[in-house]
């Protein structure tokens, strides 16, 4: 049984998003990305968001063909719509959550979008931000796969200050027992020697970012 939850919000969005969305697919639309999946063509489960950058035309095309929507006061409240989305599928205890269009020109918001993903890594639940030309992740203590795909550069950066034990196998550039705090580039573009490569981390929790130009 699928049991995976899209977000699809208000960035960076264009036609390499649609392939992305599955059959069986929950879909939440966060603001504006709730209007791309109504016009192209799907039915966003739940529309959340104050709808800030919609015009009351293209709401009301989002409310008529979302099965849920709910708005939110654009002064009063905590968390971005992005936040408020992934909290939602959070709640729902799902198997993965990808958000898409979480990327985008205010780096301020792709920032807080990535930092969303320690949540779920907290509730043991499986989670990334996916667009064009990057796949992003977090790893910690034990063991991670990553695959060859069309995201062929991987870099490892610290989201905790330091992050210890860092060993790769069926990379180019292996490392074994490394330390990365912030602040260092060591681990940027590296690249998968082997179809399969694992990544290990000994302590503190890292970005994995694959990606293409």
């Amino acid at each position: 049984m699928n049991n995976r939850i899209i977000i699809c919000t208000g960035g960076q969005l264009g036609s390499w998003t649609v392939p992305l969305i599955h059959p069986g697919d929950t879909l939440i639309g966060a603001d504006r990305g709730a209007l791309f999946l109504v016009q192209h063509g799907f039915t966003p489960d739940l529309a959340l968001g104050d709808f800030d950058s919609v015009t009351p035309e293209q709401l009301e095309l989002i409310r008529s063909n979302s099965r849920e929507s709910l708005a939110y006061d654009p002064i009063d409240k905590d968390y971005t719509d992005t936040e408020l989305a992934f909290r939602h599928a959070l709640d729902q205890s799902p198997s993965e959550i990808v958000m898409l269009g979480a990327l985008g020109s205010r780096f301020d918001h792709s920032l807080a979008n990535v930092h969303l993903l320690k949540l779920a890594l907290e509730k043991g639940i499986k989670a990334s931000i996916t667009d064009e030309h990057n796949t992003i992740t977090l790893a910690e203590i034990g063991t991670t796969e990553l695959h060859q795909s069309d995201y062929s550069h991987i870099s490892l950066l610290p989201l905790s200050e330091q992050v210890t034990g860092i060993t790769l196998h069926g990379f180019a550039y292996p490392l074994h027992e490394a330390t990365l705090q912030i602040g260092q580039s060591l681990g940027i573009s590296n690249i998968l020697a082997d179809p399969v490569g694992t990544l290990t981390v000994r302590t503190g929790i890292l970005l994995v970012i694959q990606s293409k130009d």
